[in-house]
């Protein structure tokens, strides 16, 4: 089965900080803008949303065509944003469980400056196998 799915950081000042494509699908030329748009058009439903409820992860928010948009926000309001097309909400949260604990591991590093974009070979190595594990 083919999936779709792109993977978004953002940080508390609304800035991406890191991003990847983790999807098995075929890539369209315009896929990524695309994707990009969709999730940045959902942060203001997330905005809201945050401040109305004590839970992290914040399921399904959005949708576009066949695509959904899940979230899960730290307790620093980073958000961690998921376009997919798939039905294992399981799956997710476990997925952006596990990346938060990667991202945890990252503000611990005493040479990462929080808010600056994530650069680690290893944190995107990482994330795209728990996509591949959760997705």
């Amino acid at each position: 089965m083919t999936s779709t799915a792109c993977f978004i950081i953002v940080s508390r000042n609304d800035i991406p900080i890191y991003e990847a494509e983790v999807g098995s699908a075929a890539k369209r030329e315009d896929a990524a803008q695309l994707h990009q748009f969709v999730l940045h058009a959902a942060l203001d439903i997330v905005q809201d949303l945050a401040w109305t409820t004590s839970a992290m992860f914040l399921k399904a928010i959005d949708r576009f065509n066949d695509l959904v948009v899940s979230v899960y926000v730290t307790a620093s309001h980073t958000r961690f944003m998921l376009l997919h097309d798939s039905r294992n909400e399981d799956g997710i949260k476990s997925f952006f469980q596990e990346v938060h604990e990667l991202y945890i591991k990252i503000l611990l590093n005493p040479l990462y400056l929080p808010g600056s974009r994530i650069t680690s070979s290893h944190f995107d190595t990482k994330v795209r196998a728990l996509a591949r594990k959760y997705l």
